[in-house]
This record gives structure tokens, sequence and C-alpha cells, in this order.
């Protein structure tokens, strides 16, 4: 394996990404869609275990447009208020157009085998689904996706596999967004929905407050798992 920032081209510009290479020189192509925090060294760890798995994994730094190389940690409190600001700052839809920026570079990269999918988390969650619904990706996973439910007239236009990781107990998607997002998603299907039971918000996130090991180790087995049938 092997790591590198690099340059995506947007019209007027660039901006930077963290790519991980597979060892063996080609695979599909992943997009790992950061949290809050930025491409941390969480999500380059995320970035990481995927080409590990062979695929080569390009984690873009969606802030860029509000303060580039953000990389922040959950481990204090000015760190968490800050993370919103950006949040709050960050303009979704251009985020998603930067998104579809990113997958054309890596669908045209030397040994990317064609296939390109998505996977997010938190902010980046709902990122995924906008990614399922509006680019050329050709699948996508959430993992606790916030304000999914809100948007769920998009999901007329996903035409690729949609994966999605809900905790039941997510502080951040109360159960009633939870079951409006399940009963608005059931009608498709090429969308499938995960629940992990009494599991809160960012259970998959190694070291935070809510990890839950043997959760995060189902919801990343069924994530692989995916990627291999739909991208390969």
């Amino acid at each position: 394996m092997t790591t590198s920032d690099i340059k995506i081209p947007v019209p007027g510009g660039s901006f930077t990404g963290y790519l991980a290479k597979p060892a063996s020189g080609k695979g599909p192509g992943v997009i790992v869609i950061q949290e809050i925090f930025g491409v941390n060294a969480n999500i380059r760890s995320i970035a990481d275990d995927y080409a590990r798995q062979g695929f080569f994994a390009l984690a873009p730094d969606l802030y860029w447009r509000v303060e580039p190389n953000v990389q922040l940690t959950d481990q204090t409190k000015g760190e968490w208020d800050k993370a919103f600001a950006l949040m709050k700052a960050f303009d979704l839809d251009q985020g998603v157009n930067d998104i579809q920026s990113a997958i054309d570079l890596l669908r045209g990269m030397p040994g990317v085998t064609g296939k390109v999918g998505a996977v997010g988390f938190c902010l980046g969650g709902r990122l995924a689904y906008f990614t399922a619904a509006r680019t050329n990706v050709d699948a996508a996973v959430s993992y606790y996706g916030v304000g999914i439910n809100n948007n769920l007239d998009e999901a007329k236009t996903i035409k690729v596999p949609l994966m999605l990781h809900v905790p039941t107990a997510d502080g951040f998607v109360p159960p009633d967004a939870q079951a409006a997002m399940k009963a608005g998603l059931a009608p498709y299907p090429n969308v499938t929905f995960h629940e992990y039971d009494g599991r809160d918000h960012a259970f998959a996130r190694v070291g935070g407050e809510h990890y839950d090991k043997a959760a995060a180790d189902l919801a990343n087995s069924r994530t692989s798992a995916f990627f291999k049938t739909h991208l390969s």
C-alpha cells in the first residue's frame, strides 16, 4: 500500500485529497467521505484499510472552500464546536459536485478498474446518499447519515445499489426520523437498510465515545462484501 496527498481538479482550480493505493496496483475505487471533523487520522485510516482490501481509496477534502486541510478529533469541546461551525458553513450541494470531481479523477486513474463506489460517515453518510442520487457513482454506503429523512424525494433518482447502516439509538437521528427514512426508502429495491439495535451515532468510529467493535465489524464486513459484489 502507498499513500499520498493529491490534487483533484475542479473548474477554476483544484483541491486536495488523501489517496491510498493497493499494493497490487490495480483494483476498484472507493471515495471515502469525511465526517464533520475533516480528512483526519480516522478518515485516512479508513482509506488505508480499503487499500489493504484491494481498493484505490480517495478521501477528498470537502471543507476546502471553507477552510482547507481540516483535521480535527472528537476529543475536545473546542474541536466539536469548530466542527459544527464548519458543517454549518459547508455547502452540501457544492460538496456533492466536488465528490463528482473526485469520482471522475479516481475512475480515470491508472490501475483503477473502472468502477467507483462511495462510503461516508455522519455528514459523509448524508453525502453518500446524495452521491447515490446525483452522481455517476456505481454504489454507495451510508453510515449513520443525518438528515436523510428530510430529503427522501431524492431517492427516486437513485439507480445504483445503496446500503445504509442505521443505529437505532442514534442521538442525532431520532426514532421518528428513522421510521420516516425506512418507510420512504422501502419502495426502492436497490436500497439495503441495516439496523444496529441499541447502538448510537458513530458506533464505527474507532476511539469514539460510542464505538462498538462488534457492530462496527459487522457493518464493515457488510460494506466490504457489498463493494466486492458491485464494484468488481
